[in-house]
């Protein structure tokens, strides 16, 4: 009889504690998204205050008034890989991680021309190597800055003015 009641008694504990702890290591719940409508633009009554606030608190992108500066972080998901050609030889790999700075409001644009972007810099990271920008001391301020520069002005012309800043998040060399 306790070869049987034994193996259930596990069984019902073990589904118990694995609901458990299913139930305390549940991530919350996602924020709401909220968007701006005729309502939230209104004066609330002295009972909505609360429910108005709790919506600005939970909503999942915060308005150019909540950021400072109004700009957002959209990341390239892929490393950069640039061969660093000499005498006909490819002499280093450059690896490069690049992030933009942009309005929130050209997110969806960034990601459904990532593609194109991506094309783009690599061609302008293809000539910085070509003319040496990758070469010696490749860290060194102003030649990081020029590259910066490059790949802005790439950036605004897909993206428009609404690109503020390419950032360089990682820059790796590595010599063969």
């Amino acid at each position: 009889m306790t070869k049987i009641l034994l193996p259930v008694v596990f069984l019902a504990l073990g589904l118990g504690a694995g609901i458990g702890a299913g139930m305390f290591l549940m991530p919350e719940k996602a924020p709401e998204v909220v968007s701006e409508d005729k309502e939230t633009k209104e004066k609330p009554d002295k009972g909505d205050k609360k429910d108005k606030n709790d919506k600005k608190k939970t909503s999942k992108k915060p308005s150019k008034d909540d950021e400072p500066g109004g700009f957002e972080y959209l990341k390239l998901p892929k490393q950069f890989v640039v061969p660093v050609v000499k005498d006909d030889q490819i002499t280093a790999m450059v690896t490069m991680s690049l992030s933009i700075e942009a309005d929130p409001a050209i997110t969806e644009t960034f990601y459904a021309i990532e593609p194109k972007l991506r094309d783009r810099f690599l061609q302008v990271l293809f000539d910085h190597a070509n003319t040496g920008g990758f070469d010696g001391i490749f860290t060194e301020s102003d030649n990081l800055t020029v590259l910066r520069k490059a790949l802005l002005e790439v950036a605004r012309k897909d993206l428009g003015s609404d690109v503020s800043q390419v950032l360089i998040m990682s820059v790796n060399r590595q010599d063969s």
